[in-house]
């Protein structure tokens, strides 16, 4: 699972986000983003892109639920 934040103060509704990634970020009106704020796994190139294409930086993408293999793994 990937854990989505977008800072509304920040973002400016330039869209690109919308753009990469239509399945999670939807402009609505003029400058209203709307966006589900978790997404698949699988999702997370586009999450990638998205967040690297907003011209004022307000995506953070971050992992959540990490396998509990994963941790055991790494100690």
């Amino acid at each position: 699972m990937v854990r989505i934040a977008v800072d509304l103060n920040r973002c400016q509704g330039y869209a690109q986000c919308a753009f990469l990634a239509p399945e999670i970020f939807t402009l609505h009106g003029e400058e209203a983003l709307l966006y589900a704020p978790e997404a698949d796994e699988a999702q997370r190139a586009k999450l990638a892109q998205a967040a690297a294409a907003c011209p004022v930086q307000a995506i953070l993408v971050d992992a959540v639920d990490v396998p509990a293999e994963a941790v055991s793994d790494a100690r």
